[in-house]
């Protein structure tokens, strides 16, 4: 007669064969993680007042399956964020399966008058990583209103020229360019897009991304 021992062995045996047929399938070809870009930014790219699902991350992934490219988009965007802080926690998002980095800070550093040097050490910081570890990266320009003098603004403008050419990365140019100032492309704060808005930026940055997907070698 088959009592619980047998009936413990089985269900033991069971459990055993389930794992090592997962443990199969996720070594499987064509089972990996898809590979990654990781849009680092602020409220810009979290989507503050739209949500993650309409932010520019968002209708960027959108755009990479529309032209057949098998990338996951992480939006590393938090509210608020400046350079400084965002160098204390990007390594967490520059996993093994990252191939592209956009870099969408300096827009809190510009509000709050940070010297225009330590937004460069902080943004030099950040692309020395992540092309220590071979993910390429997109930069994304900034500009800075005129509240603390012409000199401020042009300095700040110059830096993000100056750091493409610097680590030989794209810039995509100024972020909010169409965006900034109008009504119908802003939220009623005048200070973050609307999901219009965030579309917007998207097909900005959308050309320079597809060129370093095809460079990836992903077409």
């Amino acid at each position: 007669m088959r009592g619980a021992p047998y009936t413990g062995i089985m269900l033991f045996s069971s459990t055993l064969l389930a794992a090592v047929a997962a443990t199969a399938i996720a070594a499987a070809p064509g089972t990996a993680a898809r590979p990654r870009i990781v849009a680092l930014g602020d409220s810009l790219t979290s989507g503050h007042g739209i949500g993650a699902s309409r932010a520019f991350p968002s209708v960027l992934q959108q755009k990479l399956q529309d032209h057949g490219y098998d990338f996951t988009v992480v939006n590393a965007g938090v509210s608020g964020d400046t350079s400084a802080r965002a160098v204390l926690r990007f390594r967490e998002a520059l996993r093994p399966d990252v191939e592209i980095l956009i870099v969408a800070l300096g827009a809190n550093d510009g509000l709050r008058g940070v010297p225009v040097e330590q937004l460069r050490r902080n943004l030099s910081t950040i692309i020395e990583e992540a092309q220590r570890r071979r993910i390429e990266v997109l930069l994304c320009g900034m500009e800075a209103l005129p509240m603390y003098g012409w000199n401020y603004t042009v300095a700040f403008h110059q830096l993000y020229v100056d750091l493409a050419k610097r680590y030989n990365v794209p810039l995509v140019p100024f972020m909010m360019m169409n965006v900034l100032g109008n009504p119908a492309l802003m939220q009623a704060d005048r200070v973050h897009p609307n999901a219009e808005g965030a579309r917007v930026i998207a097909e900005q940055i959308w050309p320079y991304l597809d060129a370093l997907v095809a460079k990836a070698g992903y077409v």
